[in-house]
């Protein structure tokens, strides 16, 4: 893969204040210049997406809707909005579907939702600390029977996700491949002297696992341990005979950054051998578009259906006063994934402020003269 010396470099954005295009508006007007992203592919371009919502998970299209969801500052409940685009969700009204109790379990940190739809119901993923001790964090699971995520009525606790040890586990995703569910998850291991590693694990069902976990990935590479030892925020995307995962390691300031774990399709996902760490961190800050911390992703499916879309948080600023987990202004981003002609996935860098952003290079960062990308 291409070291992240020779990625994106420049900013990509232009003057701030310009409309957002979608993809039916490419198809009844002649476009005037370059074309951007949203009028090829329904992607977005004005930045940031949705302000002051970390963590930020965008589902695939579902039943016509996008559907949002996101840690809030106050860490107190978790929250849910749907769109017909992507780039309506900024505008959409959010609701609040379920909020930490008063006191006792669950009553500390709500962190990290994600939404899933399994087998014609919704699940969130998130993770929870107590009231007497925030930091005492464990995943949960909801569930709701309703077609409409956004309906608080339909969402009931089934219970705490429990793995091989009761120790600080968050972030967890879930993915199906070859005809099997599985779980991605960051926990703290017993007697491995880092913050958290991730981990894999087959499903039973969307609240159980199935088997033993297998150990991924920990935190040893210079650009993971910085501030704390770190890897967390997993992200699957499967494309081109690989599974993909993204994590993101080190502090949550602008140490922050994304790593790439890579399998084959055909691998044994259960296997450690299995999966290739790249030695880079894919996606970092860069100051030149002014985006510090980028991280904690996930991904979906452009209003094409097709182009692939990386979701993100980022700040606008270096500098943080205090604590930066309590800093609330870790915003949602989404931009275009490209790939390299040998099939791997090309991140480039966290574009600037503004939109709509013009079709660029992605080895050069600099607008193509026709406004079509050298790399798809």
């Amino acid at each position: 893969m291409i070291s992240r010396r020779t990625l994106l470099r420049g900013s990509l954005g232009v003057a701030a204040g310009a409309g957002v295009a979608g993809l039916a508006a490419a198809g009844t007007a002649e476009a005037a210049g370059p074309r951007t992203d949203a009028e090829i592919y329904g992607v977005p371009t004005a930045q940031p997406l949705i302000s002051q919502r970390a963590d930020p998970f965008i589902t695939p299209r579902t039943d016509g809707k996008y559907y949002f969801t996101g840690s809030v500052p106050e860490y107190d409940r978790l929250v849910v909005r749907g769109a017909t685009t992507i780039a309506g969700l900024p505008a959409a009204t959010e609701t609040v579907v379920w909020r930490r109790p008063a006191t006792g379990k669950m009553a500390g940190h709500i962190w990290a939702p994600e939404l899933h739809r399994i087998d014609g119901r919704w699940y969130i993923y998130f993770a929870a600390g107590d009231s007497d001790d925030v930091f005492r964090i464990r995943t949960y699971v909801l569930e709701s029977v309703k077609a409409d995520p956004t309906d608080a009525s339909g969402w009931t606790l089934k219970g705490q996700l429990l793995t091989e040890w009761d120790g600080f586990t968050l972030d967890s995703t879930t993915f199906s491949h070859r005809g099997h569910r599985y779980l991605v998850w960051a926990q703290s291991e017993p007697e491995i002297a880092v913050n958290t590693s991730l981990y894999i694990a087959r499903m039973s069902n969307p609240w159980t696992l199935a088997t033993k976990p297998t150990r991924i990935t920990t935190p040893t590479r210079s650009w993971e341990i910085q501030g704390y030892k770190v890897n967390e925020g997993p992200a699957v995307l499967i494309r081109n005979g690989r599974v993909f995962l993204t994590f993101s390691a080190s502090a949550t300031d602008a140490r922050y950054c994304m790593g790439l774990l890579t399998a084959d399709a055909d691998a044994d996902l259960l296997d450690r051998d299995s999966w290739v760490k790249t030695p880079d961190p894919i996606f970092v800050t860069n100051t030149e578009t002014s985006r510090f911390g980028p991280g904690h992703n996930s991904f979906t499916k452009a209003e094409d259906g097709v182009t692939d879309v990386l979701v993100f948080h980022a700040r606008d600023y270096r500098d943080i006063t205090g604590d930066p987990l309590y800093d609330p202004n870790r915003h949602t981003r989404v931009q275009k994934v490209y790939w390299h002609p040998d099939g791997t996935p090309l991140f480039g860098i966290p574009v600037g402020d503004g939109g709509p952003i013009l079709r660029v290079s992605p080895r050069t960062g600099r607008p193509t003269s026709s406004g079509t990308p050298t790399t798809a």
